[in-house]
């Protein structure tokens, strides 16, 4: 008897422990499953610090507002800060509530391989900061970018110059403007907008490899680069500001970052194309995934050239998370196929006069999402891709430069920055996807003798493409093109506004008035460009400039669709291209050339 209520009593307790058991793993499994991203706490990933942060959609959104609303306080205004900052959305699909509000040194980005894959709400860039709410002022809106998300409803994007939206899902409309306020941009790529784009008071744009139903503005520079078929506008110069090409010809989209609950962090890397339009998202779009763990995580805190160097030298990929990177010696990227990817517009300033970033002249390199800064001591370059003029085809495996910007000046009030040149490029077939070269015309320390820098970019390179090229206020020449082949598709360009007399500002050992925008070397047989705005605004003195652009007298040279723009100031612009070219002389003047070839106005 005793024996078997003792039997009895261990099978009741056998029966309890399973039944506990059952309800903890079904614990432990409701767990993981409102918690996937287990390995990612508080908002932060270990290795990639505390400037990133990382969202799902198990986040309370109250606390996700909170810390974006705070973030956007902290950088809405801050044009020159310190302060970068990345902010990931895991793939799921956010709570109404979740409002994104993008300022200064944000990337906001999403982690699935498909835009598709992570939807929210709402997102968007004002511009009510610069003067008051009333003002809608987005010429100064720079320095940020959104990437591989789904926007469930209209978005704002009123940005400038060193903006970026890639790999966009847009369930509405999207508006290039805060209400009609004035702005300079800009760069959209690889998108699907279901409704209309509305570039509103944007003075140029390009739009790469969209689509969308219909695009609504006219002001003086739209270039439109492979949409999809009937999406860019049919009428161009001069009755609107419209450049349309049908293909792009060649393109690497830019990497970006990744999630996959098993793999953890990785980078996809999309597929070359070669005469493509349309959106590259496709069900059937190729790349290749890099783990995260082949990447150094560079961190602005610890490393430096030493450092990263070293991991280069043990091959490893570069990752840099935000923040500013005193530069003090080159990084040497030297292996084909390195992958260097910034987030949160992490920056790399030059501290000892030197060059920040040099390349070999090999096969696949990419660089993307870096801002380069002048230090306070004369860099003779801040870029430079390869090393000297070669006769080496890249063009199955091009050299590929995104979303990468330049700045001279502005930034402190501890130096003048200074520069000769920007950015060289010596190697063949490079791709520039959206560059913006700026010597600065505000801020601190920028004055003519404070601020100095002759050129933005050189190219000596054969076919070099680039896609949304702007360059303004160097001293002497934008830009130069000693390669051969070179296309330009949409080219952005202000001359100096603090030019102090006429006497400083003459090319050509005093033979001409004031340098072009843009030089073509005589040696060039071969060049393309399409879309072209070059605008002047004379601040400080009575400076006239004779041509915006000068180029070779040759067959095989043509310009489509370039315009000069007087904003403001005296005498002005004499000329458009070659001494050809009506004047623009008066504020608010726009004078184009729609066809420049051989040497003739067409």
């Amino acid at each position: 008897m005793f024996l078997t209520k003792k039997k009895g009593a261990f099978l009741s307790i056998f029966v309890i422990l399973i039944v506990l058991a059952i309800i903890t793993a079904y614990g432990v499994l409701q767990m993981n499953e409102n918690n996937k991203y287990k390995q990612i706490d508080n908002f932060h990933n270990e290795l990639l610090g505390e400037n990133v942060y990382i969202f799902s959609d198990q986040d309370d959104p109250k606390v996700v507002n909170q810390i974006l609303q705070e973030m956007y306080a902290k950088q809405e205004t801050n044009q020159f800060g310190t302060d970068r900052y990345s902010v990931y959305f895991l793939p799921g699909d956010y709570d109404d509530s979740i409002e994104v509000n993008v300022g200064y040194y944000m990337q906001i980005a999403g982690l699935g391989i498909y835009p598709t894959d992570t939807k929210l709400p709402s997102l968007q860039c004002t511009a009510r900061w610069l003067g008051d709410d009333s003002n809608h002022n987005a010429t100064c809106n720079f320095w940020r970018g959104v990437e591989n998300l789904e926007l469930k409803s209209n978005t704002m994007w009123a940005v400038s110059q060193a903006t970026f939206m890639r790999r966009m899902q847009i369930d509405g409309a999207l508006y290039l403007h805060d209400n009609y306020g004035w702005a300079s941009g800009g760069f959209l790529s690889d998108s699907n907008v279901d409704l209309m784009i509305d570039g509103g008071s944007q003075q140029q744009w390009l739009s790469r490899n969209n689509k969308y139903k219909v695009w609504m503005d006219d002001n003086w520079n739209l270039v439109f680069v492979g949409d999809a078929e009937g999406c860019a506008p049919v009428s161009t110069w001069p009755a609107k500001a419209y450049t349309a090409v049908d293909t792009t010809p060649v393109i690497r989209e830019k990497p970006f970052l990744i999630y996959d609950e098993k793999e953890g962090f990785a980078v996809y890397v999309p597929e070359l194309q070669k005469e493509c339009s349309g959106v590259s998202w496709t069900e059937n779009s190729e790349g290749r995934i890099v783990s995260l763990k082949d990447f150094y995580i560079a961190d602005p805190k610890k490393d430096t050239a030493a450092t990263l160097n070293e991991a280069l030298e043990a091959g490893k990929h570069l990752f840099f998370t935000p923040g500013i990177y005193q530069i003090e010696e080159p990084i040497q990227i030297n292996r084909e196929n390195t992958i260097v990817l910034g987030t949160g517009l992490a920056t790399l300033t030059a501290s000892n006069g030197n060059v920040c970033m040099e390349t070999a002249d090999a096969d696949g390199i990419i660089i993307a999402g870096l801002l380069f800064d002048a230090g306070g001591y004369e860099s003779p370059n801040l870029l430079v891709v390869g090393n000297e003029k070669t006769q080496a085809d890249h063009s199955q495996n091009p050299i590929c430069l995104s979303d990468v910007f330049f700045r001279v000046g502005g930034t402190t009030t501890e130096y003048a920055a200074k520069a000769d040149t920007c950015v060289t490029l010596y190697s063949n077939d490079i791709i520039g996807d959206n560059f913006w070269v700026w010597r600065a015309d505000h801020g601190d320390n920028v004055a003519w003798d404070l601020n100095t820098a002759k050129n933005g970019i050189k190219v000596y390179g054969d076919r070099s493409t680039f896609y949304a090229l702007m360059v303004e206020h160097f001293m002497e020449y934008q830009t130069l093109i000693y390669g051969e082949d070179t296309q330009v598709y949409m080219y952005q360009s202000e001359i100096p506004y603090d030019v102090p007399s006429q006497d400083v500002w003459m090319s050509r050992d005093g033979t001409r008035y004031g340098y072009s925008s843009f030089y073509v070397d005589d040696n060039v047989d071969t060049f393309l460009a399409y879309g072209l705005g070059i605008y002047s605004y004379n601040r400080d003195a009575v400076v006239r400039l004779d041509s915006v652009m000068e180029v070779p007298d040759k067959d095989d040279v043509a310009i489509y669709n370039i315009c000069s723009v007087m904003i403001t100031g005296n005498p002005g612009i004499m000329h458009v291209i070659n001494d050809e070219g009506d004047s623009a002389l008066t504020a608010g003047k726009r004078s184009i050339i729609r066809e420049y070839r051989n040497g003739m106005i067409k």
